[in-house]
Order: C-alpha cells, then sequence, then structure tokens
C-alpha cells in the first residue's frame, strides 16, 4: 500500500496507488484525470495546468493516505497480554 505521493508522480500512477484518490483531484477541479493526456501528466503538471497549488493537492492525498493507513492498522491493543 502507497502510503506518501510526490509531486513528480505520474497521474496514471497515482490512480494505480489508490483510485480513491480520484475523488481528491475531481473535488479539486482536475476532472479531466482519467483522459489518456492527463495520465503521463506528473501531478505538478497536472496542477499547473488547472491552475492549483500542487502543494496543497499534494497534502490533502498524503494526509487522506495517512488516515487510510492508520484505518487499516492493526489495532495493537489486542496484541498486549496482561501478567
Amino acid at each position: 500500500m502507497v502510503t506518501q505521493v510526490s509531486k513528480d508522480m505520474i497521474i496514471a500512477d497515482i490512480l494505480k496507488a489508490d483510485r480513491d484518490i480520484a475523488a481528491i483531484l475531481i473535488q479539486n477541479g482536475m476532472g479531466c484525470i482519467f483522459c489518456p493526456a492527463s495520465q503521463g501528466e506528473s501531478l505538478e503538471e497536472a496542477c499547473f495546468v488547472h491552475g492549483m497549488n500542487p502543494d496543497e493537492i499534494l497534502e490533502e492525498i498524503n494526509d487522506f493516505l495517512a488516515a487510510k493507513a492508520e484505518e487499516m492498522a492493526p489495532d495493537e491493543s489486542q496484541f498486549v497480554t496482561e501478567e
């Protein structure tokens, strides 16, 4: 599971890592993420084309991935044994 993306990652690779990221991109105004041209752009390139701040989008995506990873992490309290 991918826990972080970077601005230089290609949109297609980001979406392969987690398809739920598409919702974040679309909600922020990047509605053409599934067209062939955008699939080969980096996140940073796509943000600039759409007049978006790549650092803000990157932060939102990585916050989403971190929260998702935390949800999926096992509850370690179930492994604690009482002595």
